[in-house]
């Protein structure tokens, strides 16, 4: 392995689409949400370990979920764990992990990327990975993997590229964040856009470059916090870096703005678990379609359902199609698999309402 190769995993987020499983206090990133005996945030780091040092793989997430990083990640150093102490989006947490890396390693390239993707091609993913860390290791440009749409999916932002490039990675033309349906019908139909999975890499060098041209505070709170890095008063520096950036992604912060980023076409078998709709997606389902994840459920009549329940609770159905039928201890939620991208709403209204308790 390359040791000039590094990964950050961004594992900071609460999961409000995956409310009422995914809580404030413990978010789904470290819950096992497709059942495959491992968390989101374990698989992350197993898929990724195959492909850099596992010293190299740094991991962002708020202060308020490090002891439960640590418990399932020990083999984490504490300098690989970077905590926010508040929530500002992902340009401030790459930022925050590339100046880190540059200080450590001048001559790396970093892959970039969510702890909330299901890959079934490990195989594939990594080749495509390694390449395209080679490809930004001798390459001035900002890179990202884009992925073959299968349909018209209006929860996910697309990536338009130029068609005719024949080269390993394409030049992209424009950025377009969730389109409504007859758009997506349009992109999929012509054949020159993508799926925006949300993995990006760079080396330091063109990143800070890029930091420094577009998000220029960020770049020159971030540089003059750099000596702070691996001491003790890193703690203290970020926290007061956090106190003054503002909340932007990385994708309208720079990458919609660069004229350096270039895509490569990929199929490894990805999935954005976002919604509770992926997770039905990714699930094994009875003759009528339903996803149960459930020791005691009765369905007299209903198809294509998502069901999720506690182990020892008896939950009957009867009537219902295409819902997403959430029950844990304190919450029941019922709503239709079409609304699904509407359920971080019901957290928002919750806050408003002063019912934080459940959330």
């Amino acid at each position: 392995m390359n040791s000039n190769y590094f990964v950050v995993i961004m594992a900071g987020g609460i999961g409000s689409r995956f409310w009422p499983y995914s809580r404030a206090t413990y978010p789904k990133q470290f819950l096992d949400i497709i059942k495959t005996g491992k968390t989101l945030i374990q698989e992350s780091y197993d898929r990724f370990k195959k492909i850099v040092p596992e010293e190299n793989i740094f991991v962002v997430t708020n202060e308020d979920y490090v002891s439960i990083l640590q418990k399932q990640l020990p083999k984490l150093k504490a300098q690989q764990i970077l905590a926010e102490p508040n929530k500002r989006n992902t340009a401030p947490c790459a930022a925050y992990a590339c100046y880190k890396i540059a200080k450590l390693n001048p001559r790396a390239s970093v892959l970039l990327a969510p702890a909330d993707h299901m890959i079934s091609d490990h195989e594939k993913f990594a080749t495509i990975a390694t390449k395209a860390l080679d490809f930004v290791s001798k390459n001035e440009k900002l890179l990202t993997l884009g992925i073959k749409p299968t349909r018209p999916d209006t929860g996910y932002g697309y990536i338009q590229y130029v068609e005719n490039d024949s080269s390993f990675s394409k030049k992209v033309k424009t950025f377009t964040e969730k389109p409504s349906l007859e758009i997506a019908k349009s992109f999929l139909a012509s054949g020159e856009f993508l799926w925006n999975s949300g993995i990006f890499l760079w080396n330091v060098k063109t990143i800070n470059k890029a930091f420094e041209k577009y998000l220029p505070e960020l770049h020159e709170l971030f540089t003059q916090g750099q000596n702070a890095f691996f001491t003790d008063a890193e703690s203290s520096t970020i926290e007061s870096i956090y106190a003054q950036v503002n909340s932007i992604s990385i994708d309208i912060g720079i990458m919609e703005k660069a004229d350096n980023v270039n895509v490569i076409p990929s199929d490894f078998g990805w999935s954005d678990v976002g919604t509770w709709k992926s997770v039905y997606e990714l699930s094994n389902k009875d003759y009528l379609g339903n996803a149960v994840n459930g020791k005691y459920v009765k369905i007299y009549s209903g198809s294509n359902n998502m069901i999720v329940t506690p182990k020892d609770k008896l939950v009957v159905i009867d009537g219902l199609d295409d819902f997403c039928i959430i029950n844990t201890e304190d919450v029941l939620m019922i709503v239709p698999k079409s609304k699904e991208q509407e359920v971080k709403n019901i957290t928002t209204d919750l806050k408003r309402e002063k019912l934080d308790k459940f959330l």
